[in-house]
């Protein structure tokens, strides 16, 4: 069983200011699978006060100090790669194979995007007899959850250490092994003290002072809806910069030319994937009424194609990740059944031969109108939603009603008609045709999925300060 009881604050693994521990559940059994130390207001404070003390030099590394630093970083991660895919899929489930193959991969290609930007990113710029400066905004507040943790870790922690930002990285309490790991990468890639603290705890008590704190200039927060507005409350009275990346309901909306077979079934591989738990899946599945019955029976034999069990058989999908998140995906799935819609895969409970861990049936919802409540609110687990259009136009107008805008997805044979769709949704990132993911891409979302953007060049913008230097050439003549 996993103890990690110490944060690590300035360079060192300290004690907690009170002592107070949670139990750490594995998913996959139910059982107790380690226990961490709950933060306070006290334990933020001290980690918030040593990053205040180590920005001033850190501030101002060069570039290539830098660079050599996230080099460093990579080839440690790479040391503990088996470490970090492990520990994932005992915090929150994840197969094996996904594990690997995806969350701790996302972390490593995070260090690496953020290294391939610093070689041509530009701090400064000429504008005439004024000088534009991009420089580190300060002491950052990272607050990160537990469905793609070490995806969600890195694509804050890289960047902010490469624009010369100190940090304070508060991981979800559910899912807290891989950022042990991670920091223990760090400390032995030779992180300045001070430069990255861990203080693990809760929302409402160390993500709340972190918000809140004087000493943190920014905030960058992944979650739900729900917790980043109060991020945002609690950051309010400091005024400082708040980044949030929040929930999806992602339409994914199939023109009438698309190859449905090969549309539909990519679809649901695409909610079921991770357990359902990505704030980006394409849950709202738009076809036309008229291929309604078939693309039903597609995404039927897709649903049930995908197995479900413990994370080290093989099978497609996992757990979830908690009792809490299992009784919510069961009471939206009854919801949805109660309100009209079509059960046409899955259902509620347990697969069969599954009677412990918190394994959630594939499940497909089929004639759903975008009045549903499935239809409405980020269900987080593998539950397809599937709601018909008559043209193309009210199908963008579905796909748009919502209050989110995190992500869409568009099949279509006609490139053209599918570019012309996705210049019309509302949302942060659109993929066309199942391409593949681009790291370098932005990555956030419209309306209430959030503000500001992560991956790639964009990333940086959210840790720099511009500041306008008048006069910095001398006049000519």
């Amino acid at each position: 069983m996993r103890e990690y009881l110490n944060f690590y604050i300035d360079g060192q693994w300290v004690a907690p200011a009170v002592p107070k521990t949670l139990d750490v559940i594995n998913p996959a059994t139910e059982a107790v699978a380690g226990r961490i130390s709950m933060g306070s207001a006290a334990d933020v404070d001290r980690a918030a006060r040593a990053a205040r003390r180590a920005f001033d030099a850190w501030s101002q590394t060069p570039l290539a100090a830098r660079a050599a630093l996230l080099e460093a970083i990579v080839a440690e991660y790479q040391k503990r790669y088996a470490d970090m895919a492990a520990a994932i899929t005992e915090e929150m489930g994840a197969p094996a194979a996904l594990a690997s193959k995806a969350q701790a991969a996302m972390g490593i290609g995070h260090l690496q995007t953020a290294l391939t930007v610093l070689k041509s990113y530009a701090f400064e710029e000429a504008r005439g007899s004024t000088l534009l400066r991009k420089e580190p905004i300060g002491v950052c507040g990272l607050i990160t959850p537990w469905n793609w943790p070490m995806n969600q870790i890195a694509c804050k922690v890289a960047p902010a250490l490469v624009a010369g930002c100190t940090m304070v990285l508060k991981p979800s309490e559910i899912a807290p092994f891989s950022a042990q790991v991670w920091t223990e990468i760090l400390h032995a890639a030779g992180v300045p003290a001070g430069v990255f603290n861990l203080v693990n705890g809760d929302g409402p008590t160390v993500g709340a002072a972190i918000a809140g704190h004087p000493e943190v200039d920014m905030v960058s927060f992944t979650g739900s809806t729900r917790a980043g507005i109060e991020v945002a409350r609690n950051a309010a009275p400091t005024v400082k910069r708040v980044h949030q990346e929040l929930g999806g309901k992602s339409p994914n909306i199939i023109l009438p030319d698309a190859d449905l077979q090969r549309a539909v079934t990519a679809g649901v591989r695409g909610v079921m994937n991770n357990s359902g738990q990505s704030c980006n899946a394409p849950t709202r599945l738009l076809v036309p009424h008229s291929l309604m019955t078939e693309a039903l029976a597609i995404a039927k034999a897709a649903a049930e194609a995908t197995t479900v069990g413990a994370p080290d058989s093989g099978a497609s999908i996992g757990p979830v990740v908690s009792a809490a998140q299992w009784d919510k995906i069961q009471t939206l799935i009854s919801k949805g059944i109660e309100e009209g819609a079509t059960l046409v895969a899955g259902g509620p409970g347990r697969p069969e031969g599954l009677d412990r861990g918190w394994y959630v049936r594939p499940t497909v919802l089929g004639h759903v109108t975008n009045r549903m409540t499935v239809a409405r609110e980020e269900i987080f687990g593998p539950v397809l939603v599937v709601i018909g259009y008559d043209s193309v136009d009210e199908a963008v107008q579905i796909a748009n009603d919502t209050p989110y805008g995190l992500a869409a997805y568009v099949w279509g044979a006609d490139l053209e008609q599918a570019r012309r769709v996705a210049s019309r949704l509302r949302a942060g990132q659109v993929n066309l045709n199942g391409a593949a993911p681009d790291l370098m891409a932005p990555f956030g979302g419209y309306k209430q999925s959030g503000n500001g953007r992560e991956w790639g060049d964009h990333a940086f913008g959210e840790f720099l300060e511009i500041k306008a230097v008048l006069g910095w050439a001398p006049k000519q003549g």
